[in-house]
């Protein structure tokens, strides 16, 4: 699919800029970020520049789908699915012009296109189908290096609403969750390393931990949450987590020897101490019911959303990580968001953008702007070199510009 440019408007000297300030903060390499958490370590931002109207950069469409984006300097990767094919494109962040795609059958189903976003590791870019199709590229190019599939390579199944979890880079290992807790390759050649065995598994990314001079990962699969060694895939520990539909989606948090899970249908929160040989419940409740939106940690506090994707419910709240205690709610609506030098940015799914103080006091916006995208915006937004890249499942991409 040829990337259709919905909207473009850029002044003479803002690419006059863009061409010669250098890059100065980190990339976005991955899904929720450079370490896994959502949070961003940009300070260079202006928080209240919605409040001035928002500074579209440019604005494609890359088919249908959740994909998020990973960005590596200049470059943008993202997911979309047109006609019956996945497609995995590398634009250019400075105008959203197509650098590379590549293009390939996949099977149709409920909500269609892929789900599960990008993952740079060097000179290597990895891609996961919702239908199991795993693509190593190589990034600059998008030529293939290697390709499985891992529902007739490895015998996985995917999830009712298909695979979701994004390529995970551990060393020279990569991880999905497959399988009932997980699978392991090399990321290098595609070849096996370990498998949890034949079956399906949940929706989130594995989130990777240190304990005891290991690493370990921990696999949200979808009647509970594993702990297992990364090298062997051996199982330290496992926590029941049931809900009504086997939908475990948001990724875990992960600190201090403890897991913080969340689930809708029912199931609520947790947070569960991993520091004995089996998990201990800390506290449990139903302050916060994560449909897949994942949460963020920030000085010992939870900030996520409570809510159902679809029904115009969704409540954004924050939650005392020691106790459970919610310390304020916020009605704008379902939604997701990621944090950046100590402020939320917030998106609902009906696509209006919100950025907020990140304090537990309450709930204190700094700048907004309605209607960026129509929905539904179910893809969390990303912060990257001061520009901030928002999505619908239509597959419309906006890059706004909130540089200081």
């Amino acid at each position: 699919m040829r990337i259709r440019h919905l909207f473009k408007k850029t002044f003479v000297c803002t690419l006059f800029i863009l061409l010669i300030v250098p890059r100065t903060f980190g990339d976005w390499p991955q899904w929720r970020g450079p370490e896994r958490n959502g949070i961003s370590s940009e300070t260079n931002w202006d928080s209240k520049t919605l409040a001035r109207g928002p500074r579209i950069l440019w604005k494609v469409n890359v088919g249908l789908g959740y994909s998020s984006v990973a960005v590596r300097g200049n470059l943008l990767y993202t997911m979309g699915n047109d006609r019956g094919k996945d497609g995995v494109y590398c634009l250019d962040t400075r105008t959203g012009r197509e650098v590379w795609s590549y293009s390939y059958p996949a099977k149709s189903m409920q909500y269609p296109g892929p789900r599960a976003t990008p993952t740079i590791d060097g000179n290597l870019l990895y891609a996961l189908s919702s239908d199991g199709q795993l693509t190593c590229f190589s990034a600059d190019r998008g030529k293939i290096q290697w390709r499985r599939n891992i529902v007739t390579d490895f015998g996985t199944q995917p999830p009712n609403w298909g695979f979701a979890c994004s390529p995970v880079i551990e060393g020279e290992l990569l991880l999905l969750n497959a399988g009932p807790a997980g699978l392991a390759l090399y990321k290098q050649s595609g070849k096996l390393v370990w498998s949890s065995g034949s079956g399906t598994g949940g929706y989130a990314t594995p989130v990777v931990y240190d304990q005891r001079g290991k690493r370990y990962a921990a696999i949200f699969g979808r009647r509970a949450i594993y702990g297992v060694e990364v090298q062997t895939g051996k199982q330290a520990w496992s926590y029941p987590w049931t809900t009504d539909n086997d939908v475990n989606a948001a990724d875990p948090l992960v600190f201090d020897n403890r897991v913080f899970i969340s689930s809708n249908y029912g199931a609520g929160s947790a947070l569960l101490d991993i520091s004995g040989r089996q998990p201990k419940v800390l506290w449990r409740n139903r302050s916060l019911n994560s449909h897949f939106s994942s949460f963020v940690l920030i000085d010992g506090y939870i900030y996520g959303n409570d809510g159902f994707a679809g029904r115009r419910y969704g409540v954004f709240r924050c939650l005392d990580a020691k106790t459970g205690r919610e310390q304020w709610a916020e009605d704008l609506g379902f939604g997701s968001l990621i944090a950046a030098d100590g402020k939320l940015i917030l998106l609902t799914e009906q696509g209006n953008l919100h950025i907020a103080e990140a304090t537990s006091a309450s709930y204190q916006e700094i700048s907004s702007a309605p209607s960026i995208l129509s929905s539904s915006c179910w893809t969390p937004p990303v912060l990257c070199n001061g520009l901030i890249y928002l999505r619908n499942h239509r597959g419309e991409l906006v890059c706004l510009d909130v540089r200081r």
